[in-house]
């Protein structure tokens, strides 16, 4: 039985480099496509936000002596070539999925309007929601928590490469302690930065939880969308 009956699934763009160290693994292109096939087939709504850090990071820009605006248009380009990839590994295996844009690019991707996403979900169709919010200095949790209002999803779901949300960097420190569960204030008091204050922000106040998970492990979003304790949960 589903928990969670329409989703945001927020990948970030270095997930999809695995250990290449840039671009994108279509080995873990692939298995993301399974995993969101799997849960599509059960009757899940899915909507996907990518990031573009695989290929540019409009901040590693500005530190280069880009523009800051110009770069982080040069990330929002990055987070649409993530969405085709996407799009097009979902299509080999069957699965119909359209990238919508949060600016205009037709024919690589349609415009963005909530009319859209409404009628290619109720089709069962995955919505790639790419280009971020169309506009500079925000990131791509922003878009993702937008988009998940929008939307009206039941969760919010972060896939990064850690299986939740610790005290201190795990892959720094062997010490960390996972949280299971937290508030948005317990999190926010902590600075354990979940996402960017923004987005967090915007979850808490439209009453979306915010799931933490490790996306490269088999079955977990199967999961999840089960009701299934993984990751960390982050609710009002």
């Amino acid at each position: 039985m589903l928990h969670y009956k329409r989703i945001l699934l927020k990948l970030s763009g270095e997930s999809l480099q695995g250990n290449d160290g840039h671009g994108i693994n279509p080995d873990i292109l692939n298995n993301y496509a399974s995993q969101v096939k799997e849960i599509v087939e059960q009757g899940v709504e899915v909507g996907v936000v990518i990031g573009g850090g695989n290929i540019y990071r409009g901040l590693k820009g500005q530190n280069q002596g880009f523009d800051r605006v110009k770069g982080d248009y040069m990330g929002m380009l990055a987070t649409v070539i993530n969405a085709l990839a996407l799009q097009s590994a979902l299509e080999c295996i069957g699965l119909r999925s359209r990238v919508m844009t949060a600016i205009g690019m037709e024919p690589i991707g349609e415009m963005y309007s909530k009319l859209r996403m409404e009628h290619a979900l109720s089709k069962k169709e995955v919505v790639i929601f790419g280009a971020g919010t169309g506009n500079p200095f925000f990131t791509t949790d922003t878009a993702a928590a937008l988009r998940a209002v929008e939307m009206g999803a039941d969760v919010l779901l972060k896939g990064t490469r850690v299986d939740g949300v610790y005290n201190a960097d795990p892959e720094k420190n062997k010490n960390a302690v996972k949280y299971d569960k937290l508030t948005f204030d317990e999190a926010y008091s902590k600075n354990l930065q979940v996402m960017d204050l923004t987005s967090f922000t915007m979850c808490k106040q439209n009453n979306i939880p915010i799931i933490v998970f490790n996306i490269n492990v088999e079955d977990n979003l199967k999961q999840i969308v089960q009701g299934e304790k993984v990751g960390t949960i982050v609710k009002n």
